[in-house]
């Protein structure tokens, strides 16, 4: 199972990545856009996906993926069950929705390392 300690150790990792508590979730955010977030009993994790891609998504694994709350309906955000994910997927994601957030030059050269 995944933890927040592996979630937190892959987001550190990417530059001008912030973490920040709000409201018991612990976010990880570039500039104030988050795009992860664990929940405070450390299950679930928000992160940044593509609107149109999401219900497909769900709809593949929804044993792994959830739709974002109603109130995260209109940011581009999904959900995963952290127990139903190793750690290499979890980088995936979170280094995936971290490349939505930077500019590309940044992403660049990231990848170039």
């Amino acid at each position: 199972m995944v933890t927040v300690d592996d979630v937190r150790r892959v987001a550190r990792a990417l530059p001008r990545t912030e973490e920040a508590l709000v409201r018991d979730h612990v976010k990880f955010r570039v500039r104030g856009i988050v795009y992860a977030s664990v929940s405070p009993d450390e299950t679930l994790m928000g992160f940044g996906f593509p609107k149109e891609e999401r219900a497909a998504l769900v709809a593949a694994e929804p044993e792994k993926f959830l739709m974002p709350l109603p109130s995260d309906e209109r940011y581009q955000w999904v959900r995963v069950r952290l127990a139903a994910i190793d750690v290499a997927e979890m980088r995936e994601l979170v280094t995936d929705a971290w490349r939505m957030v930077v500019p590309k030059k940044v992403a660049a050269a990231y990848d170039a390392l």
